[in-house]
């Protein structure tokens, strides 16, 4: 009777059924596309029992309900005359009402998403085998398998297998891009692969083979192509992936149905291979190149400006949409340099974003905002801020400055100190695993930082407020 109740209560909230363009829900939380998001009524969706905080993002109005609780709510919600669409309709629907800039934003979001849980696996596991093969951690100079040869056959295949997601990481974005851009992402996986082809000079040799001049090459008709791979390369596949993904749309309107199976794939695949190869990859390449570079000099020669800056638009990012790109930079500079100075950053300001509202759980007066605060303040630390910053922290504003401002802070001391991750991780407390083991220190005294500093303040703020 209660979750029926409420299911009245939010759509009377929400302006009713007919503001409702599409609706369904995830794991914790009822996801909606509506006509006009004016119409919706915070205050008098606040007070509903069941609803624990609610937010906009991407073109999408979410009310988090809670997990196991969401699903009979939306049940009721169905009885009341809310139909359920897919995931792809929610999506598409809201898309509507984005800008380029946001829709631009959600393609590389829907691309990599996908594929984040192989990468951050990787990251982890990559985690483990520095832990094993890193001096000094346990041992003065010397590494566990140095002590404990025992251990090395084991230190090598946790490599082997974290490594092969970053070996193959075009292959991981092509069957995503495909997929996105409305091709058949059995063939993405195939154009990423052919990326990566052993033929192909690795990625990773290719400036010791230009210093020596032994950079191999193809003559096709008199035209040279540099015979090189894209290991660990972004940007190559995106552009490759949708050049394939169009060429084949194309081709499966114009060939007969009969023949597509002898005509699609194949000439999709080789058209596309030979533009990548001769253009495409080159052009991506250099481009890759020189944003890493970038940022790179960027970070050497202002570190604490980078840092500070950094730390603090991340929270700001999150509430845009815009940190998903950065996904495919963090990726990047892995690919380029072996490591990224940017994931630390991101890691500790989750873990602030958590914080904060764990200070709001110790200070708060009212039961809900307690366990709302508590839950939400627990999943930041994991990695998962969008409950604690928009259900709590953006709610009442100076958490969210406390916790933006202590990011920043910490932002500034480790990336003074050349902070760096193997990878990426789990973007929290967990993250320490994916830090190289030299720099766990001061990702540690970060860490410190983010936990106790925005905690204090907001403490201390809303008992003053006595919220």
């Amino acid at each position: 009777m209660s979750l029926k109740k409420d299911a009245k209560l939010i759509l009377d909230a929400i302006g009713g059924t007919d503001n409702i363009q599409a609706a369904t829900h995830c794991v914790t939380r009822l996801r909606l596309s509506l006509y006009d998001e004016g119409k919706v009524d915070q205050k008098k969706l606040e007070e509903i029992d069941s609803v624990k905080g609610s937010f906009s993002t991407n073109g999408q109005f979410q009310i988090v309900i809670g997990q196991g609780t969401v699903d009979k709510m939306f049940k009721e919600l169905n009885d009341l005359g809310v139909g359920e669409a897919s995931k792809d309709e929610v999506k598409a629907a809201s898309a509507q009402k984005m800008n380029p800039l946001q829709q631009a934003i959600k393609t590389l979001a829907d691309i990599f998403i996908p594929i984040l849980p192989a990468i951050v696996t990787a990251g982890l596991l990559l985690g483990i085998n520095n832990i094993l093969t890193g001096s000094g951690i346990f041992y003065d100079e010397q590494s566990v398998i140095d002590v404990h040869p025992q251990w090395a056959d084991l230190a090598n295949i946790i490599n082997v297998i974290a490594n092969t997601a970053f070996t193959f990481l075009p292959g991981l974005i092509g069957w995503s891009a495909v997929k996105k851009f409305g091709g058949n992402p059995l063939l993405g996986i195939v154009m990423g692969l052919i990326l990566v082809n052993p033929e192909l000079l690795n990625a990773w040799s290719y400036g010791k083979a230009v210093e020596e001049g032994t950079v191999p090459t193809w003559n096709l008709f008199g035209l040279e192509v540099e015979k090189i791979g894209y290991q660990g390369q972004v940007l190559p596949v995106l552009f490759a992936s949708y050049i394939l993904a169009k060429i084949e749309i194309f081709l499966r309107n114009k060939v007969p149905e009969s023949i597509q199976l002898l005509i699609v794939g194949p000439v999709s695949l080789l058209v596309t291979g030979f533009l990548t190869f001769i253009a495409i990859g080159p052009l991506m390449f250099g481009l890759g190149n020189l944003i890493t570079d970038g940022l790179v000099a960027l970070f050497d020669n202002f570190a604490a400006l980078g840092g500070l800056v950094y730390g603090a638009l991340y929270p700001v990012m999150v509430i845009t949409g815009m940190h998903h790109t950065f996904l495919a930079v963090d990726i990047q500079l892995v690919g380029n340099t072996g490591s990224t100075f940017l994931w630390p950053i991101l890691a500790l300001s989750n873990i602030s974003q958590g914080s904060a509202a764990l200070g709001m759980m110790i200070a708060a007066r009212d039961e809900k905002l307690r366990g709302l605060a508590g839950s939400s303040g627990l999943s930041a630390w994991l990695g998962i801020t969008e409950p604690a910053l928009f259900g709590v922290n953006l709610r009442y504003k100076f958490p969210f400055i406390a916790a933006l401002v202590s990011s920043a802070i910490a932002g500034l001391v480790i990336t003074v100190q050349s902070v760096r991750a193997s990878s990426i991780g789990v973007g929290g407390v967990p993250g320490i695993f994916s830090i190289l083991p030299e720099d766990w220190f001061w990702f540690f005294v970060g860490m410190m930082i983010v936990i106790v500093l925005p905690f204090v303040v907001t403490f201390l703020i809303a008992k003053g407020r006595k919220v």
